[in-house]
């Protein structure tokens, strides 16, 4: 024990962990808070579909030899989430099928593009790193880090500002509408926010696995509290935990940062399963 004491001092003496820490703590908090509402309306694979448009996105930034290549997948993600919300209130294509259509659409576009258009001679590695995450926790830069935390900031800040209208339109949007709330506005805010948690997700746990950041947390709180509030606090402690738990763990055991926290996030909701059960709320 001693010695792992010892080595995890040495670890955090370094920037670069630092670098991994915050940004694993700012991106786990700001996907716990609309994690609850996707779950809530039934609408969690947006995630998914989303983090494959990122990829289709990095891979076309990889392409145009791109040096700064966030703001670009940030401008394509954000776009896309609001054509799938259009999209998913077409009455030929239901909010379903228009997620799967644009998230495997944009994978396979962006597979092809770099196969076809390869600027490294890597190729698998860097398919790999960007699914499912980077297995260095060097490849977080400080600008990296600084846009991540504005990001964050403002993610957190819009959430809190909208609270109680993201609340309405989460548990009647009929009612909210009824009553003058701009339920069209409030759900393609949503949408933004959640492109912005999958860019900012994306070098730590790889397009594949942020789905995961999003819902577990949310699965996990609804085991034992049942109101949206406690449900939303209790979810953001559960995803920082796991987030900072799972980096601490990939450091010391050399072990992939993304499927470190996912594989966290598992334990936690099948520990609180048990709990909601022992509590009889679940």
């Amino acid at each position: 024990m001693a010695e792992l004491i010892s080595k995890l001092t040495l670890y955090m003496s370094y920037p670069f962990v630092w670098y991994a820490v915050i940004v694993g703590v700012l991106i786990a908090l700001c996907s716990s808070l609309l994690g609850v509402t996707l779950v809530l309306k039934r609408f969690s694979f947006i995630g998914d579909g989303l983090s494959h448009v990122a990829f289709g996105a990095m891979a076309i930034a990889a392409v145009l030899n791109l040096s700064n290549n966030i703001f670009f997948v940030l401008a394509v993600t954000v776009i896309c989430a609001i054509l799938l919300l259009r999209t998913g209130r077409n009455t030929k294509i239901k909010g379903d099928a228009s997620i799967a259509m644009i998230s495997v659409g944009a994978l396979a576009v962006g597979y092809l593009l770099m196969n076809i258009f390869s600027t490294s001679s890597n190729l698998s590695g860097d398919v790999c790193s960007t699914l499912f995450g980077s297995t260095s926790i060097l490849t977080l830069t400080g600008v990296e880090v600084w846009v991540c935390a504005v990001l964050s900031i403002l993610v957190v800040a819009v959430f809190i500002i909208f609270y109680n209208k993201i609340f309405a339109v989460t548990f009647d949007e009929s009612f909210a509408e009824a009553v003058g709330t701009h339920t069209g506005f409030y759900n393609l805010l949503i949408a933004i926010i959640i492109a912005f948690i999958i860019v900012i997700a994306m070098n730590l746990v790889g397009s594949l696995l942020i789905s995961a950041l999003v819902i577990f947390p949310a699965l996990s709180a609804m085991r034992v509290f049942k109101s949206f509030k406690s449900v939303t606090i209790c979810s953001a402690c559960i995803a920082v935990f796991c987030s900072l738990f799972g980096i601490i763990i990939s450091i010391m055991f050399s072990a992939p940062v993304g499927a470190t926290i996912v594989a966290v996030d598992i334990f936690m909701f099948f520990v609180f399963m048990v709990l909601g059960k022992f509590c009889g709320k679940a």
